[in-house]
């Protein structure tokens, strides 16, 4: 007989007082953790299957039920952890690795938390957003090293000063320049070609999942509030499924080491490209789409065979090097007729701000950061918990390193990994980033619990499974409401912070890092954010 020491994580507190033996519990868990027996008529759950989704805490008609984490069961220790046992068991019971999803979630430091934004005062006036204008319209891009600008007016009217003074008698000869700028003002003509560009009407888009790790509904809800609000959402390394060539307009798509997907109508159907070369939640491994997931849609929008495993390889088997990004880089803008951005998202690492700058160099129209916190659908605990850096100090390095090198205007910088409210992006943009990506966020805002057991394919609020039976769970037009509320909510918050500090454009603020101070960092931590601590005067 086998010995199984793993315990469960979750219990379940039933009042029988209130229990009506509904079976709402029975329906709605996807890990048969509730069955109800005939005879007694009466429903009974098994904590050990429990994995604190709170569905059907949620949606009991009664509130008869609570699933509160288990006390701890060992007795304590500092170094042996509650959860170091329980790994311990699991793997000696299975012998495989352990995998979880979402972002990791030990309790390294939250610099978010640690930065404070600044706010005007008597100098520098603040500003009322509901009374004056505010500018948060952001452009990813490719900037040009100077502009050239021409007057229409100036070469089809005016030869010369003195024509101009000539046929406008009345004007007197210190007032011909003047008299010639307020005309030219409304004829200016721009000469230097623009790179294609991006524009948000928000700093804020829709981070890479695919459809395969997230159901279709959950893809057609960001998509959807992406095509609405203005701003963009990311496929991800699955494909584009046909039901979303639609929001062609609002469409970024991903070109990973497996290029799943990958053709000409792939290509077309976007605004933009993004090369994958990490992903923040596991720098330096690949993906891996367990063949169940694999169904007739997610097997004809991958272009591989129904039921088999989709691997993703750690390396791009045709890039070992800056040039042959580069090769590929133009190589993507070449198949897309040079109209649409190409950048690359790489994971936040101790060299990050050196890799960065050879992005740039080697041709990418802007660069994606995702910090170790960032969310994912199946990752090793192993490499989610222990490798990778805090997308606040990768972010702070790599804004520092391309100033230092005159390249910053020529890639703009694109943040994620877990980015949780707009004070966050807020304070990622007065580091530098151009814009940020949401993932973990926008999933909360259509229902997800963050019971982290995405990778089962199990999700009872219907986002990161395929089961037919649970993916209706989601609407996609209530997920595509809600996603819009938290777009609309965070940009009045981000007005009103530009507000209170008395800047009435989102562009005055990128960069900007006098207006950040830090409390309880280390001088170390100060000198690589940037920052001055609190208390400390411009």
């Amino acid at each position: 007989m086998a010995l199984r020491l793993t315990q469960s994580e979750f219990e379940i507190l039933r009042d029988n007082d209130k229990c009506i033996s509904c079976q709402v519990c029975v329906r709605q868990c996807a890990n048969d953790v509730h069955s109800y027996d005939e005879e007694e008529d009466t429903v009974y759950s098994e904590d050990s299957s429990c994995v604190g989704c709170h569905r059907c805490e949620s949606l009991c008609p009664t509130g008869a039920l609570k699933v509160k984490r288990k006390d701890p069961e060992f007795k304590e220790n500092f170094n042996w952890t509650q959860s170091y046992l329980r790994n311990i068991y699991k793997q000696a019971d299975s012998g495989g690795v352990i995998l979880t999803g979402m972002g990791c979630d030990r309790p390294y430091r939250i610099y978010w938390d640690h930065i404070l934004f600044n706010a005007a005062q008597v100098t520098n006036p603040s500003i009322d957003p509901l009374r004056e204008p505010m500018e948060i319209k952001t452009f990813i891009g490719r900037k040009p090293d100077k502009l050239e600008i021409e007057s229409s007016a100036w070469r089809n009217r005016i030869t010369s000063k003195a024509s101009y003074a000539e046929n406008n008698a009345e004007i007197k000869a210190g007032e011909v320049d003047n008299k010639i700028y307020d005309n030219l003002a409304h004829g200016l003509e721009l000469k230097t070609k623009i790179p294609p560009q991006l524009e948000l009407s928000t700093p804020i888009m829709f981070s890479a999942m695919s459809y395969g790790s997230i159901s279709l509904n959950a893809c057609k809800s960001l998509a959807a509030a992406a095509s609405q609000f203005g701003t963009f959402y990311n496929t991800g390394e699955g494909g584009l499924h046909k039901d979303l060539y639609r929001y062609a307009k609002n469409t970024i798509v991903q070109v990973a080491s497996g290029r799943f997907g990958v053709d000409k109508d792939y290509l077309s159907n976007a605004a933009a490209i993004e090369i994958k070369i990490g992903q923040g939640a596991k720098p330096g491994i690949g993906g891996h789409l367990p063949g169940e997931k694999v169904s007739s849609e997610i097997s004809s929008t991958r272009m591989i065979p129904i039921g088999t495993d989709a691997l993703s390889p750690a390396p791009h088997h045709d890039i070992y090097s800056i040039e042959d990004l580069a090769q590929l880089i133009y190589a993507l803008k070449e198949a897309t007729e040079w109209e649409k951005p190409v950048g690359v998202k790489i994971s936040a690492v101790h060299n990050v701000a050196p890799i960065a700058s050879g992005i740039v160099r080697a041709g990418a129209d802007f660069v994606t950061i995702d910090g170790f916190r960032g969310g994912t659908g199946a990752a090793p605990l192993v490499i989610r918990d222990n490798v990778g850096i805090p997308i606040e100090l990768a972010l702070a390095s790599v804004d520092t390193r391309l100033r230092e090198e005159g390249i910053r205007h020529k890639a703009s910088i694109i943040v994620a990994g877990s980015i949780r409210s707009s004070s966050d992006i807020i304070k990622a943009i007065a580091l530098g980033a151009d814009a940020v990506y949401i993932g973990t966020a926008a999933l909360v805002a259509m229902g997800c619990h963050l019971c982290q057991k995405c990778y089962t394919g199990k999700c009872n609020w219907g986002i990161a499974t395929q089961d037919p039976y649970l993916t209706k769970r989601l609407n996609p037009e209530i997920g595509t409401r809600r996603l819009l509320n938290l777009l609309r909510a965070w940009s009045l918050e981000i007005k009103e912070m530009l507000g209170g500090a008395g800047i009435n454009a989102i562009e005055s603020l990128r960069g900007n890092r006098e207006h950040l101070r830090g409390v309880n960092l280390t001088e170390r931590e100060l000198s690589i954010l940037g920052i001055k601590h609190a208390g400390e005067a411009w």
